[in-house]
């Protein structure tokens, strides 16, 4: 079996154009997983996981992208609203669970903004997603085995960022992080 994920991940690694390679190590070092398997969702998102993702998961997230544009254009913004824009990481959960009990795949990331506030967990904050890249677009989110509607909405909420990156820079840089309040959705 590791021989055949590796095999993978050297096929994955020669058809990569350098931003993508850039962008695997960025996802590899963030959450320090090896992402041997590649896809596209049916709409042409593209993929990069630690497992095969089901057809539930791209479902899922071409409909977070779906519903990501659908709120872009009612907002007036148009650039980079394509599917094949974006690429998106499925990594391992570092937890499953949130603090109530609630099914919550997240990924752990470094305190940084954070560091200080309820949020941090002895230098690391419980994700749903985090952008990785601007150009290309790119996000990493947790692997989820069901409640695929959560998956849904991580994608929106991680495309927000990347929407407002490319068409209003002073709204980004006013909804950038969460640290100072706020929240997802932000696009009405």
């Amino acid at each position: 079996m590791r021989t055949r994920i590796l095999s993978g991940l050297f096929l994955i690694l020669s058809l990569m154009s350098g931003a993508a390679f850039a962008q695997l190590g960025q996802a590899q070092r963030i959450t320090g997983d090896i992402f041997g398997f590649t896809a596209r969702t049916r709409n042409g998102a593209n993929i990069y996981s630690v497992r095969r993702p089901s057809p539930a998961m791209l479902s899922a997230i071409d409909q977070g992208l779906t519903n990501l544009f659908a709120v872009a254009r009612k907002n007036g913004y148009s650039r980079r609203l394509n599917y094949s824009d974006y690429t998106i990481f499925i990594a391992n959960a570092d937890r499953n669970r949130d603090s109530a009990g609630r099914y919550s795949p997240d990924i752990a990331v470094g305190a940084a903004q954070y560091a200080g506030t309820d949020y941090d967990q002895g230098g690391y904050v419980y994700a749903a997603g985090m952008v990785i890249s601007f150009n290309p677009m790119t996000f990493v989110i947790a692997e989820h085995t069901r409640d695929f509607n959560r998956v849904s909405d991580v994608v929106r909420y991680e495309g927000e960022h990347l929407v407002l990156y490319h068409n209003d820079r002073r709204r980004y840089s006013q909804t950038a992080d969460h640290s100072q309040g706020g929240g997802h959705p932000i696009l009405q």
